[in-house]
């Protein structure tokens, strides 16, 4: 029998903030200057969900030549210029957020992002004080999504068992790495994943972040993977 939900495990981009079509747009164009021109639905289809550590071996492999160091320091303006004008929470979350507090439920951030980028988007948008002391980045652990490390070590700090999480992930290998730990998840495909990529097993798949509270009110009936 599952155990009951103890624990929600936010993603950030793509679930509690609507940056994921700020950034794929920026990085069509980084990319692009670094010598690998990709599509918008080609970087999402290799890269969403995926850590910068990821995306830049993915980027030295294909030139067969390593980048300097800090390559990607002269284009972090990009990011910051779209960010300080277009970044927002993803529509409803503010509210669903609210309501799992009313609620009692647990929370925290599980994120591919560096500390130093969930700091500035979360904080930008208002939301870090809502987390503070529960944000967990991929930095954190040796290897990140789709492996379980990310998931298992927020969980373990929290102190609550993998099968009483549930993860709200928008990315394949989001979800992948919360069935690599044992957790249930929602697949919020209301961005740029297609559905397709998100459902399996001990997961539900949703589009409006309204159906939220209701979600994870309802998990404890889910599968575990």
């Amino acid at each position: 029998m599952s155990l009951p939900v103890e624990l929600v495990v936010f993603d950030c981009d793509g679930v509690l903030l609507d940056s994921e079509r700020l950034a794929v747009r920026v990085d069509e164009r980084v990319v692009a200057e670094v010598g690998w021109p990709l599509s918008q639905e080609e970087i999402v289809e290799r890269f969403l969900g995926r850590s910068h550590a990821f995306m830049t071996a993915e980027i030295e492999a294909h030139a067969s030549v390593p980048l300097e160091p800090g390559w990607d320091k002269r284009f972090q303006h990009l990011y910051d210029e779209v960010f300080a004008a277009e970044l927002a929470p993803v529509e409803g979350v503010v509210a669903a957020l609210a309501a799992l507090e009313r609620a009692g439920m647990a929370d925290c951030v599980a994120s591919s992002s560096s500390h130093a980028r969930l700091r500035s988007t979360l904080g930008r948008t208002g939301l870090l004080p809502r987390f503070a002391g529960r944000v967990f980045s991929s930095e954190d652990v040796e290897r990140g999504k789709p492996a379980p490390d990310l998931f298992l070590h927020a969980a373990a700090t929290m102190g609550v068992e993998p099968a009483a999480c549930l993860v709200v992930e928008d990315s394949k290998y989001g979800v992948a790495a919360a069935r690599a730990a044992g957790m249930r998840s929602l697949g919020f495909h209301g961005g740029l994943t297609p559905e397709a990529w998100l459902a399996g097993p001990g997961t539900r798949t949703f589009a409006d972040m309204r159906e939220l509270p209701a979600l994870v009110a309802g998990a404890a009936s889910l599968p575990l993977p």
